[in-house]
């Protein structure tokens, strides 16, 4: 996989004061991937060192009063075609800066203060479509043992819980707002494994409860919570749906969105919410654009055929009609399933980042198809979903 990365994050010298800005994590990330380097300020020709820059009224400029829009945009295009070049789906940049900030800049007045914005730099690469993202959210992202990787497995899935070098056993009965009558349906185990998988910590979950059950979506919700509590900040979430005809084949998937059908909202159901800053959680990345941009890196180095869709979350336990096939597909559907949508509310209120993966074991709407034909469907699949998770958690 390559990925295009600030050559001052990476020890260069370029920085307007002449020095670097090394990140450990994305230093430990160049040594996984082909780096494309890069750094469009010194790229324009500008001097190193030289005064700062910051944006202010959709201009750049230098400390002493310098207009430097022109050699920004200038830097930007030099170091755009290299990274277009390459095939980088990623872009690691450094944050806040007025070439590279992503989502928050500098605001002008040279005092340290913050507003909504983006790079020159970044906002370019954004338009090509290449994934940016600062070394903040890299650091974020990054196991270790007090923060786990979570990953909570779908029906047939669970079977990846057997990899764990594991140091502790949890049953899910013990987990604080889990349902104590609850029973695994078929393909799920109700025993959370702590340990590693090839040396990274995780926290492995293979199984769930569902609405259909009867369960609220509180209970639903619980192992997110207890894998929160566990300092996990990433979270996979794997689950079993059928794909939608013309939207995306039977096979494996990356969810890139959700449409929450359910009716339920765990939210409006947990106690916890008053110690939440806000009750309105931005949904608008619900999965995690610099997660799911490695996994497919990891599907295409290890030709994994994989498709990226969105998830429609229904409430079950029933298959989709052919009327209610047709109308997920006409609001551009492409997995539908009975579970995650919730699961991923309430990960995104408690500041998690998350990856969605999906088994799209049956075609949505087709006759004849069972809960047995969906787990058979998983096994067949295995292999690819087991290395594509550790490829995944290796590259973090």
């Amino acid at each position: 996989m390559r990925v295009a990365i600030s050559g001052c994050l990476l020890g260069a010298p370029v920085r307007y004061d002449g020095g670097a800005k090394p990140n450990a994590a994305v230093l430990e990330l160049a040594e996984k991937v082909e780096v494309v380097r890069v750094c469009p300020e010194t790229a324009s020709g500008l001097p190193v060192p030289r005064p700062p820059a910051e944006q202010r009224g959709g201009r750049i400029w230098l400390r002493d009063g310098t207009d430097v829009t022109e050699d920004f945009i200038r830097g930007a295009e030099k170091c755009v075609g290299p990274v277009l070049r390459s095939g980088a789906p990623l872009a690691v940049l450094k944050a806040k800066s007025p070439s590279c900030g992503h989502h928050v800049i500098y605001d002008g007045t040279y005092s340290g203060s913050l507003v909504a914005g983006d790079g020159v730099f970044a906002s370019r690469l954004e338009k090509e479509g290449v994934c940016v993202v600062t070394e903040e959210i890299v650091e974020s992202c990054k196991p270790s043992v007090e923060h786990p990787v979570a990953i909570v497995l779908g029906t047939g899935l669970g079977h990846l819980g057997s990899l764990v070098k594991h140091v502790r056993r949890i049953d899910y009965h013990d987990i604080e707002g889990f349902p104590e009558d609850a029973s695994p349906v078929p393909g799920h185990s109700f025993e959370a494994t702590i340990g590693t998988i090839d040396g990274v910590p995780v926290v492995v979950y293979p199984g769930r409860i569902h609405l259909y059950q009867g369960y609220s979506a509180s209970e639903v919700t619980a192992l997110v919570r207890h894998a929160h509590h566990l300092g996990c900040r990433d979270i996979i979430f794997a689950c079993a749906t059928g794909s939608v005809p013309g939207n995306a084949h039977m096979g494996l998937g990356i969810l890139t969105d959700q449409i929450n059908l359910t009716g339920r909202n765990p939210l409006a159901e947990w106690d916890g919410l008053r110690d939440v800053d806000t009750p309105f959680i931005d949904m608008s990345e619900a999965y995690s654009p610099y997660l799911r941009t490695l996994a497919r890196g990891v599907a295409d180095d290890q030709g994994i055929s994989v498709e990226e869709g969105v998830l429609a979350g229904t409430l079950g336990p029933c298959f989709e009609t052919p009327a209610e096939v047709a109308a997920l597909r006409a609001i551009g559907v492409s997995y539908v399933g009975m579970s995650t949508v919730n699961e991923v509310i309430m990960a995104n209120a408690l500041g998690m980042n998350v990856l969605g993966l999906t088994l799209a074991a049956n075609e949505s709407g087709a006759a004849e198809t069972t809960h047995e034909s969906v787990l058979a469907e998983a096994t067949r699949h295995a292999d690819d979903f087991e290395r594509l998770v550790r490829g995944i958690i290796r590259l973090l």
